[in-house]
């Protein structure tokens, strides 16, 4: 297999996040990272876009050739192949609750992150928009919360005891939110306590580079 990838873009370092946690965990996962340079436009090439239409990353491609175009995909796809050690829980309830998690990370914290970067500074060179960046600024604060809120029990993950994918959607949100400026409020002390503790495990350092 090949997964396709740029360092710092979020969608692709979740991925190779939830990779290094399977490694560190003991999994063996046959897959071969290769990089797609955003900066040089490599993913509008005609070679990239028949991986993926919308010329966009991760693409991970399987043995017979065939595409997942979407890092949520990609993931549950690798953990129904290589089920140990479980990041997306071991019974009915804790899958929901890490699926739920994911979720409010994505879609709360990593999707308006990316909207303030690409709506103001952005390194694709994406032209400036100032309404979406209010308005993902007024979306952010909710689902911070929420996470710190729900991470009050003291462990030591965001969905438990143990790292799920949940943490890596989390974590390459917040290294997008260090590389483009957005600021992540110190009160929410549950999230940076947690952030300083998963940023200095060894799987995270072999991925996160902000």
């Amino acid at each position: 297999m090949k997964l396709y990838i740029f360092p710092i873009a979020p969608n692709p370092t979740k991925v190779r996040l939830y990779l290094a946690e399977k490694a560190a965990g003991g999994a063996v996962i046959d897959l071969q990272q290769i990089m797609v340079d955003l900066r040089e436009g490599d993913q509008k090439r005609s070679d990239h876009l028949a991986r993926n239409p919308f010329g966009k990353l991760p693409v991970l491609e399987l043995d017979d050739g065939s595409h997942l175009i979407e890092s949520l995909a990609i993931m549950e796809y690798l953990e129904e192949c290589h089920p140990e050690p479980p990041m997306i829980g071991r019974t009915v309830v804790e899958r929901a609750r890490v699926r739920e998690l994911e979720r409010i990370a994505d879609l709360g914290v990593l999707l308006p992150v990316a909207r303030i970067i690409h709506a103001t500074n952005s390194p694709l060179g994406l032209p400036p928009n100032p309404g979406v960046a209010q308005a993902a600024r007024a979306m952010l604060p909710d689902a911070l919360r929420v996470l710190d809120d729900r991470m009050g029990n003291g462990c030591p993950f965001v969905a438990g005891a143990t790292p799920s994918i949940a943490d890596c959607t989390l974590a390459a949100a917040f290294q997008f939110a260090r590389f483009g400026g957005v600021e992540i409020p110190a009160d929410l002390h549950h999230l940076m306590r947690w952030d300083a503790a998963y940023r200095a495990r060894p799987a995270a350092r072999q991925v996160l580079i902000a």
